[in-house]
């Protein structure tokens, strides 16, 4: 599937939109925080950025569906083509002055993302990937770099990143989880986009997560593949929407499956 180069053009313009909210609130001591439902927050800059995101998408991209974090389906709900968003991916650490929290940005056609743009002002970086024209990122140390996944093919020396452990002990999964850092060389909690980023640039080898929603994970899957990785559920399904997920550089991919899938 050719992608319109005006939709990668597009979805990091709205990444800069995003940054620009999302800059301006962090820290701040009068940001005002809410809590949801699930018992998750929610800031003024994830609502913030969502409606400044989709009110853009209605202006230059009236046709296409929207579907956002905070306000669900937004626009055009029979498109086939639809914009995903994350406004915040990260919210409990920016509500505690971490740096680690992004905003995902996703195209999805027919159902696959073929653009996806995870941007990160205070970490100083922002990755993207276009379906079938491989992933880049923007560090901030040169000029935009192309990514790879790692070449390592052992569980033995793979290195292993995970969000948190409650996700796993409330699932019955933890023993899996445990049995799988065992039978890697290292393991580090990075979480949430972080670690999936990570596994693009080839700096971690596998990355999972026990629950995660379309939103969390739409625009980081293609940039994992773009960089020769694999993503997938737990149930080795390549999709977005299962609810958990694992990422990898593909050579370890089923050997982590083995111990950590469903």
């Amino acid at each position: 599937m050719a992608t319109d180069p005006d939709d990668l053009a597009l979805a990091l313009e709205l990444a800069e939109i995003a940054d620009s909210i999302t800059r301006e609130r962090f820290r701040a001591a009068d940001l005002k925080i809410e809590t949801k439902p699930d018992m998750t927050p929610v800031t003024e800059a994830d609502t913030a950025v969502e409606h400044a995101l989709a009110d853009r998408l209605a202006t230059v991209r009236p046709e296409d569906a929207v579907l956002g974090e905070e306000y669900g389906a937004q626009s055009a709900p029979d498109s086939s083509r639809r914009w995903v968003i994350d406004p915040i991916d990260g919210t409990k650490n920016y509500v505690r002055g971490i740096p680690v929290w992004g905003t995902l940005i996703a195209l999805q056609e027919d159902e696959q993302t073929t653009v996806g743009v995870v941007s990160a002002p205070a970490l100083g970086r922002r990755w993207w990937g276009v379906r079938g024209a491989g992933a880049h990122v923007d560090d901030g140390l040169g000029a935009p770099r192309e990514l790879r996944v790692s070449a390592v093919h052992q569980l033995s020396d793979a290195q292993l990143s995970f969000a948190g452990m409650d996700g796993w002990e409330e699932r019955g999964r933890l023993d899996a989880l445990l049995d799988l850092s065992r039978s890697c060389w290292r393991t580090r909690g990075f979480g949430d986009f972080w670690h999936y980023m990570l596994v693009a640039e080839g700096a971690v080898d596998i990355a999972v997560e026990p629950a995660v929603a379309l939103w969390d994970l739409a625009a980081l899957t293609v940039i994992v593949e773009e960089a020769g990785g694999r993503f997938t559920d737990l149930g080795g399904v390549a999709t977005a929407g299962g609810g958990d997920a694992i990422a990898s550089n593909g050579l370890v991919h089923d050997a982590a499956l083995a111990i950590i899938g469903r």
